[in-house]
């Protein structure tokens, strides 16, 4: 069968998986909708967790950023992982003895302010929306290529499927839809892997594999690694296994965006909520251990099939004539995710560092054809005649292997795994956000179960909508919005949630100032770099790392305007130390 044929199938049947789990798992009260009635097992949980941590960044595009930025490109693989570890150790055990909802909820009744928990609200509707940003974008992505539909297509149709099980089950639902996801991802990216890894250098242990040689063709015997340092820097590029230096970043943006992405880790709604879904202290702490586990298995997974992607792909591409291209290559073309353009008029492809035109390819069907390459034809100072989007390596990673037309189809339905259960996170944050935490808490404290259901449900359906819009007018590419939203969370969450658990004299209006100060200027920062045309002026931080940045802002103005006003009533104080010490179990409540 072909790879339509086979990915009909697959997607199809994965599903009808989740929207069957969906359906036996729909719920009637807040409870269930919100934290799955505190009821989920804790291997249940974790598995949870890693579906709804390993996004589209990490399945789609983690692996494309390393296989083109090299060893620089790991500041994503090191700073997701170590901020799951740091969640996993200082948080999610105490939040979850806290018993809330949402981190506003913690914010507003540990702050003892409705203004702070207003602010804590606005900064996770934010965060969320830019994360699900990265998530629509990567559900179009693999439609448009596996089911040859326009990337908004793509976009509308992962769009009803995830509004559908999100508004039937909530959390419940959403969380064992999650453990499907988890398995149906993981299996998705380790088959190709290995079978990769077997084919290029004999062993059948992707990590194993990656330093290892190659088995067959002109560079049998030599080390892959080497392989794709000498590749790189041959065709201009930095050395694949180079830390710093020319052609890579600086060591300040490098420490800047490692360390944004794992403290904003720790301030992401979507996945604090996670540890409130489980009956005990003790399963929060189990589940995030199964969790690291399950994650682990892809992370560690991820720098090989980097390496397998871009040696298969300059191998099978560069010099070569366009008209005796892969056929890989001919079907991602018709995406726009990847074009060329013959400078030299010679009819060959021809690789190089640098960037090939003046904008992105754009694509025009006529009678069937695909005509127009390019935005742009504009003759620029480098020779490269490729273009390759760094979020298709690993979706086209078995077809640029060859591998069989199943393999490919099952990765489609991974990608769309990985992207949808965090969105399907995501967007049950914003409706708590904003139907307990703004209208229950704030607006209306005497509606009833029934109304604040209805008002989730419809809040998920707004969101549905506008996380659409922002899938089809992405402000970059997935794995890059994602480091955006971690950058906010960074910046507002974490100082704040950190502080209100381990220094119970932060005040209310050093926790307001401090999360608006620090959002706010990353958020500027980010705006003025990606939409502005300002170049990095902050020590040439990159506005992926100056997140940490406005964390150090928060801290700072958190701890310094506390010593100047009243200090936090008793009450407050005796509730912050009961957090840390052991007390019972600490059941979920709503209020």
């Amino acid at each position: 069968m072909s790879i339509l044929a086979w990915t009909y199938i697959m997607v199809g049947l994965t599903f009808s998986i989740y929207i069957g789990i969906a359906w036996a798992s729909r719920v009637k009260d807040t409870k269930g909708f919100y934290v799955a009635g505190a009821s989920v097992p804790a291997l249940a949980n974790g598995m949870a967790t890693g579906a709804d941590w390993m996004s589209a960044a990490s399945f789609i595009s983690m692996a494309g950023l390393i296989s083109f930025m090299g060893y620089t490109g790991c500041i994503y693989l090191m700073g997701w992982t170590g901020g799951y570890v740091l969640l996993a150790l200082l948080l999610a055990p105490y939040l979850r003895k806290f018993g809330k909802y949402t981190v506003p909820d913690f914010v507003g009744d540990r702050y003892y302010s409705n203004t702070a928990r207003t602010v804590a609200l606005i900064c996770a509707i934010f965060v969320s929306f830019t994360y699900v940003a990265g998530q629509m974008r990567g559900v179009g992505i693999v439609f448009s290529r596996f089911l040859e539909v326009e990337v908004n297509t793509g976009v509308l149709i992962g769009m009803a499927i995830v509004f559908l099980y999100a508004v039937l089950g909530g959390m419940k639902g959403i969380t064992w839809t999650q453990v499907a996801q988890y398995c149906v991802l993981i299996t998705a990216y380790l088959i190709p892997a290995i079978a990769i890894s077997s084919k290029i250098t004999g062993h059948v242990i992707p990590q194993i594999g990656f330093g290892s040689t190659i088995t067959h063709g002109t560079d049998a015997g030599v080390f892959l690694l080497d392989v794709l340092d000498k590749l790189n820097t041959d065709l201009g590029f930095a050395s694949y296994t180079s830390a710093f230096g020319a052609g890579n970043k600086s060591m300040i943006d490098v420490l800047c965006i490692t360390f944004a992405l794992m403290v904003g880790t720790a301030g992401l709604p979507h996945v604090i909520i996670r540890f409130y879904t489980v009956p005990s202290v003790k399963a929060a702490r189990l589940s995030a251990g199964f969790a690291l586990m399950f994650i682990a298995i892809l992370y560690t997974t991820a720098p090989s099939v980097a390496g397998f992607a871009r040696y298969n792909m300059i191998d099978t591409l560069n010099d070569k004539q366009y008209e005796l291209a892969p056929t890989w290559f001919k079907n991602w073309e018709r995406t726009g995710l990847v074009a060329w353009v013959d400078k030299n008029h010679d009819g060959i492809i021809e690789y190089w560092a640098g960037k090939p035109f003046v904008g992105k390819p754009k694509f025009t069907d006529k009678a069937g054809e695909f005509g127009q390459r390019l935005l742009s034809n504009k003759p620029t100072e480098n020779a490269n005649e490729l273009y390759v989007d760094r979020d298709i390596i690993v979706l086209a990673n078995p077809e640029i292997a060859n591998l069989p037309a199943w393999v490919v189809a099952l990765v489609a339905a991974g990608g769309l795994a990985a992207a949808l259960s965090t969105a399907s996170g995501l967007l049950l944050v914003i409706s708590s956000s904003i139907a307990h935490d703004l209208y229950y808490r704030l607006i209306n404290p005497r509606a009833t179960e029934k109304q604040r259901l209805l008002l989730g449900r419809i809040m998920i359906g707004v969101a549905v909508c506008i996380a659409g819009y922002f899938g089809i007018h992405p402000p970059g590419f997935v794995a890059q919005v994602v480091a955006f939203a971690f950058g906010l969370a960074a910046s507002s969450f974490f100082p704040i949630i950190i502080l209100g658990i381990f220094n119970k004299k932060t005040t209310k209006e050093g926790a307001i100032v401090g999360m608006a100060s620090g959002i706010i200027f990353t958020a500027f920062y980010i705006i003025q770099i990606k939409f502005m045309g300002v170049k990095p002026w902050f020590f040439g931080i990159s506005a992926e790392g100056i997140g940490t940045i406005g964390m150090l802002i928060n801290f700072m103005l958190a701890l310094v305007i506390s010593k100047f006003t009243p200090p936090p009533p008793q009450e407050v104080q005796d509730m912050v130390d009961s957090i840390r010490y052991p007390r019972g179990t600490g059941e979920a409540t709503a209020h």
